[in-house]
């Protein structure tokens, strides 16, 4: 059987149903009545489940959090599990994110890589699979979740009352396969002081990030200030010698004053340019109020360019998964509310990360912080040589000439839900990394390569049974 010819069939189709998806904007926002996480990914969910109704698969719906689209019979079931939620678009991008071009073969969109494209792509694996009615030997089932980007409430609700597969696959990350995921946390370092703030600078509020999992590509600091040509010349040296760009915007003897970085994912913070951290490098500086101070001594303590988790002795090291990572994905200070540093930590097996934080949390209580709203997903691990690793990468080899190995990753998949549970797809060696970037973008021919690697996957396991050989 000539899977790529099958799948070369369905082009038109493929990419018209993924446009409907790609634009909703299916941002996590308030929640409605309904809509536990908005109304973007409650409709981008709805509208996956349509596809699956006019196709004539089996769809359910659960507490408007997630659902799922099923194939076949039997006792044993197969999942793959995607996500139609979407971080922000952010700044920077040459088109509208949630109107989708194809331009030079290439979509651009906000979500075509994470996870739109993939998802999609497995989706019509399933579709295709029905139309050749070909008897499958368990059901296989399209999980979709709408909260991955945050707190992951999808894939609670879902699993309180749902069937846990057997095994499957998340189309989420990287070719060939990823077996293992660093576990993530995140967890506020919350700033209290009854200091008073006076001076000729004082810090009124500071804003940087909207999400733990991405690097922030702005932040604003408001300030009250009593010379302002002095600190204006201060701040354009600052941006002049950092290699930064910034605004600089004067209303009487309030000054907002902004640096722009460059957004990347959280697993890989080195990849961007934190905003945050490079305006408190600014902060750091200038003779700041007492308050203020205090809050810019603890970043210089234990957030500035704290990426391997040094500073808060969390560098750890394990020989396939690698290093620990640091993303201090959003911070805030308010004079008058609450203050903190928001943090993405991604640690290797072997970490001991309950006895670290505690650990963490007796040094920062000299500064008067509190460690608050941790929330810990522990490291995910299957082994390199389980019949389902094998399957799917000799399924990849046979349509990629690539013999990289399995490996693992410090991001985080709906993989490590699953005991028996992997990430496969749909990057390539050779693919451009534009998760969490502006003008995000999939090739054409990927989104193709990566239907048809789904396909045969799924063919492999669902008719030749070979995760039972």
């Amino acid at each position: 059987m000539n899977f790529n010819e099958i799948v070369n069939q369905y082009k038109d189709k493929i990419l018209e149903d993924l446009n409907g998806l790609l634009s909703i904007e299916s941002v996590r926002t308030e929640a409605k009545p309904g809509a536990p996480v908005g109304e973007g990914p409650k409709e981008a969910l709805m509208y996956m489940l349509s596809l699956g109704d006019r196709d004539g698969m089996d769809t359910k719906v659960v507490d408007n959090l997630a659902g799922h689209i099923e194939l076949g019979s039997g006792e044993k079931l197969f999942g793959i599990l995607g996500h139609v939620d979407v971080v922000p678009a952010g700044t920077g991008w040459d088109s509208n994110p949630f109107e989708p071009v194809i331009k030079d073969d290439i979509i651009y969109a906000r979500g075509v890589q994470d996870d739109k494209g993939p998802t999609i792509a497995a989706y019509y694996a399933m579709k295709i699979l029905k139309d050749l009615e070909v008897p499958l030997n368990q059901r296989v089932r399209l999980i979709i979740g709408t909260d991955e980007e945050s707190d992951w409430l999808c894939t609670d609700a879902y699993f309180k009352n749902e069937e846990m597969p057997d095994s499957g696959f998340a189309p989420d990350a990287e070719f060939p396969v990823i077996h293992g995921e660093k576990g993530i946390t995140t967890f506020d370092l919350v700033f209290k002081s009854d200091d008073d703030a006076y001076g000729d600078i004082v810090l009124n509020t500071f804003t940087s990030g909207d999400r733990y999992n991405m690097v922030p590509e702005s932040a604003t600091a408001n300030l009250t200030v009593k010379d302002v040509e002095k600190l204006k010349q201060s701040f354009e040296s600052f941006l002049d010698e950092m290699q930064l760009k910034g605004d600089f915007i004067e209303d009487s003897n309030k000054v907002n004053i902004t640096v722009f970085g460059k957004s990347a994912h959280g697993s890989t913070p080195l990849e961007g340019k934190n905003a945050g951290i490079e305006l408190l490098r600014f902060l750091k500086v200038i003779p700041i109020d007492a308050r203020a101070h205090k809050f810019v001594s603890f970043y210089d303590r234990y957030i500035e360019d704290n990426y391997d988790g040094k500073l808060f002795e969390m560098d750890f090291n394990h020989d396939e998964m690698g290093e620990t990572s640091v993303n201090t994905g959003i911070i805030r200070y308010d004079l008058n509310d609450k203050s903190y540093f928001g943090v993405n930590l991604r640690y290797p097996m072997g970490m001991d990360f309950k006895a670290s934080l505690n650990a963490l949390k007796n040094d920062v209580e000299v500064y008067g912080v509190s460690i608050e709203n941790v929330n810990d997903q522990v490291p995910h691990y299957v082994e390199k040589d389980s019949p389902l690793v094998k399957v799917l990468t000799e399924t990849y080899r046979k349509h990629v000439d690539d013999d990289t190995e399995p490996f693992t990753i410090g991001g985080g998949t709906y993989a490590r839900v699953l005991k028996n549970g992997v990430a496969y797809g749909a990057m390539f060696k050779d693919t451009k990394d534009t998760m969490h970037q502006a003008n995000e973008q999939m090739k054409v021919e990927e989104l193709l390569l990566a239907t048809t690697i789904y396909l045969e996957a799924l063919y492999e396991i669902l008719v030749n049974g070979k995760l039972e050989k």
